[in-house]
């Protein structure tokens, strides 16, 4: 987003059951079922599985008339039951943190902005570990770093991209820029490393693993606007790939990118969702991509059903749930809306 943009966004803030893959052409206008929404609105979240049940939190909410609220909330998903419980609070409200299943070692928050005297959009380091009802701070980051994609690898965590401080000022939107920074966290040991940086720095990517490898996809650049980028990271060769990026939007002519969501599934990765500016306005994608990393190849899956941005996704059993998100471009309309895709 430029400075336009960013203004846009804080105007409105204040403004304001299976799917088979041959979809069939009403299937294909809103694909997916829909689930118990969360339990309230939220955008520019993210999710991690853990122990069979999806956890998610945090996130941003337009309110008419306030300023921007930051939310510190948390809930879990019980697909099974497809009933939401909330959990305990965040120890402190953040926007754009990362969820990340840490396996027999709990989950994990990492990052994300939250409020000071500086402003909304104060990037952090913050750890925190939730285990057993508690949560527990960690090592915090080296640097801080927002707007990131965050995934468990064994007893590692992965947080690459997103957006640090460009200078001295950390508050405001415009004083964040985007980076290719890779960081990965020891869980056994509680420390964070330094590892190889992504081919392209950018920020709102996605982020999922297959095949042995941790695929980043999408995401944008303060100057450049949407990328459909694919980059792939094998940790056990420590080497980096890039690989086809996302088409645009056939409905739009625009690049798909930033504020998307993606995940794996039945052995490919589904992306879907995001936003795109243009001077005036923009719009939220209402797009599946289904990639095959077999053939190197992206296909037009079933349309969402609500088109959103700044949302989680997350595959549990077969199934990949599209969780909350913007409904509208920039900020003005948070919501709960929980689908489900299976292929």
């Amino acid at each position: 987003m430029n400075t336009l943009d960013r203004r846009a966004f804080l105007a409105a803030a204040g403004a304001s059951a299976a799917v088979p893959f041959t979809a069939s052409a009403q299937e294909a206008a809103g694909g997916g079922t829909a689930c118990a929404p969360l339990p309230g609105p939220a955008q520019e979240l993210s999710a991690a599985e853990h122990k069979g049940r999806i956890v998610t939190g945090g996130g941003l909410v337009s309110r008419r008339g306030e300023p921007l609220h930051i939310e510190d909330r948390m809930a879990f998903y019980e697909p099974g039951q497809n009933v939401w419980e909330e959990g305990p609070r965040l120890p402190a409200p953040r926007h754009h943190p990362m969820f990340i299943d840490g396996d027999a070692f709990g989950f994990y928050v990492v990052g994300g902005y939250g409020r000071s005297e500086a402003g909304e959009w104060t990037n952090t380091t913050t750890a925190w570990r939730f285990e057993d009802g508690l949560w527990q701070e960690v090592a915090p980051l080296p640097s801080p770093q927002a707007e990131a994609v965050g995934i468990g690898w064994g007893e590692t965590l992965h947080l690459i991209t997103g957006r640090t401080p460009a200078g001295t000022a950390n508050g405001q939107w415009n004083d964040q820029a985007d980076t290719d920074r890779h960081l990965i966290y020891d869980v056994r040991h509680n420390r964070w490393e330094v590892g190889r940086p992504c081919p392209m720095a950018r920020n709102s990517a996605a982020v999922a693993a297959l095949d042995g490898a941790i695929w980043i996809a999408g995401g944008r650049t303060v100057s450049g606007g949407g990328t459909g980028r694919l980059d792939r990271y094998t940790p056990s060769e420590d080497r980096w790939d890039t690989l086809a990026p996302i088409p645009p939007s056939p409905t739009t002519g625009q690049q798909v990118g930033g504020g998307l969501a993606m995940a794996e599934l039945g052995g490919r990765l589904v992306a879907f969702g995001g936003e795109w500016f243009q001077r005036g306005g923009g719009g939220v994608f209402a797009e599946t991509w289904i990639y095959d990393p077999a053939a190197d190849r992206w296909e037009r899956g079933p349309d969402m059903r609500t088109p959103r941005h700044g949302l989680a996704a997350m595959t549990v059993n077969e199934t990949v749930y599209a969780i909350a998100g913007g409904e509208l471009v920039s900020g003005g309309r948070a919501g709960g809306v929980v689908e489900a895709l299976r292929l």
